[in-house]
């Protein structure tokens, strides 16, 4: 079975240039996520807490049985474990604003920012409600790539003003 990359099958989606564009995202199928109120985040170099959805793309073959099936077959491999907050969801984003962030997650802030005027000067404004949140999509992995030469798509749901 080849392997699937999302970052090659949906390029406009996971490689946007590192000046802001607007995107609408299509819903997408078959997201395993979830919610941790307690994550922490000095595994990407934070040390404070963070409120996070985390959602991971899946490939098609991934049914609700498979999910389960895999769920039961990692809490037996990791007792104590608590799968029961993994779910097997749609997900529809929308209209947004993103761009590619270059550089350590904590440098974040002026890129913001320019994604913020970028929202602005096209007549947009950001509305973040629900699920439709400020969203960072970690395309390097910290362990193996230099501070600053890490990617993250930022990704702000907008609506006309």
């Amino acid at each position: 079975m080849a392997t699937f990359d999302c970052k090659k099958a949906y390029k406009d989606l996971y490689l946007p240039k590192v000046k802001p564009s607007i995107v609408d995202v299509p819903p997408l199928e078959g997201l395993w996520w979830f919610e941790d109120n307690t994550f922490d985040g000095s595994v990407m170099g934070r040390k404070d807490e963070f409120s996070w959805v985390i959602m991971i793309r899946q490939p098609e073959f991934v049914t609700p049985e498979v999910f389960e099936t895999a769920k039961t077959s990692l809490a037996k491999k990791k007792p104590g474990l608590d799968t029961s907050i993994a779910r097997l969801e749609d997900f529809t984003e929308g209209l947004c604003a993103q761009v590619m962030h270059i550089g350590p997650y904590d440098d974040e802030g002026p890129t913001v920012a320019a994604l913020e005027e970028f929202i602005a000067s096209q007549g947009y404004r950001t509305e973040m409600s629900g699920l439709r949140q400020h969203h960072e999509i970690y395309l390097s992995d910290p362990r193996k790539t230099a501070p600053e030469k890490l990617k993250t798509v930022i990704r702000h749901p907008i609506v006309k003003r």
